[in-house]
């Protein structure tokens, strides 16, 4: 079966560099992982960290719709990924299924305009449309940059984001904190929830810091502000009582980070069942040929 990791999240998240690395430390242990890049917004001075197995600005790029329909940066890549998800089963079903083999690993690399994970619903029809196609385990990877999730608030919008992406998706989803190498490890420890800190307990650390940055009096919250005080709570609550998301930590800097995460995801794909299976079967074949 063809292993298939959509590597999605915002712009600026590390999607590019995750694809990179995972393909270079893979290579280390002998496997060949291939990347495609989804993303058309790339410009045409533009390269990825990566030589792509097929580049969808082969097809169409948002500078080509900018310049022909006059339409801005959003609505250019919109365009471009409806004009995909149209052509799914001819374009990039011989690209990715026709052009490759029976057994490959690849990641695709995909855009970081958030709305096309969340309330524009291509990503997910480019889900759906190579999970029919069969012969494949698809699987999401939405990454995170660890640096702008170290205070409460931003963890806590992350949080919800992600979970709206693993919920319109409708893929099996693991969520990466990228860029772990950046920030101190306490503060990933906080966002992992490592020592039994929850999402509660980080915004009650960032409201106590706070006060200790405040000089004099504080003015009373307005009734707004608490209302907001209390939204935010419940939905600490909710994210710590159920555990609905968590975090897949990533530095690229170290190999163990490399290995645990690259299990993580392989377990999801069930990547190696069917070799082992195969392997098994030549085994026993082999076993019948022996004379007793």
């Amino acid at each position: 079966m063809k292993c298939i990791q959509l590597v999605m999240g915002p712009a600026g998240s590390g999607k590019s560099t995750y694809c990179a690395s995972l393909q270079r430390h893979a290579a280390t242990y002998g496997r060949t992982v291939h990347v495609a890049n989804l993303d058309p917004a790339l410009g045409p001075g533009e390269s990825p960290p990566y030589d792509p197995i097929f580049d969808v600005r082969d097809l169409i790029s948002t500078d080509d719709v900018a310049a022909e329909l006059e339409l801005g940066p959003n609505g250019s890549l919109i365009y471009c990924m409806e004009y995909l998800a149209g052509r799914s089963d001819t374009w990039l079903r011989e690209e990715l299924l026709d052009n490759t083999g029976d057994d490959d690993y690849i990641l695709i690399d995909c855009p970081g305009q958030i709305e096309l994970y969340t309330h524009v619903p291509v990503m997910k029809e480019v889900a759906e449309t190579i999970t029919r196609w069969g012969g494949c385990h698809v699987a999401g990877v939405f990454v995170l940059d660890a640096t702008f999730l170290a205070d409460a608030s931003k963890f806590i919008s992350g949080t919800l984001l992600a979970l709206s992406v693993m919920v319109n998706m409708e893929i099996p989803c693991v969520n990466v904190l990228t860029k772990c190498d950046m920030v101190g490890e306490e503060a990933v420890d906080q966002m992992l929830d490592v020592h039994g800190r929850g999402a509660r307990d980080l915004l009650e650390a960032d409201r106590a810091e706070k006060a200790e940055a405040d000089v004099g009096p504080a003015a009373p919250p307005s009734r707004r502000a608490r209302r907001l005080e209390r939204m935010t709570e419940a939905i600490c609550g909710i994210v710590d009582d159920y555990t609905m998301v968590s975090y897949v930590p990533l530095d690229i800097t170290n190999e163990e980070s490399m290995d645990v995460l690259l299990n993580v995801v392989d377990n999801m794909l069930q990547y190696g069942d069917d070799l082992e299976h195969v392997e098994k079967r030549e085994v026993e074949d082999d076993d019948d040929g022996i004379p007793s």
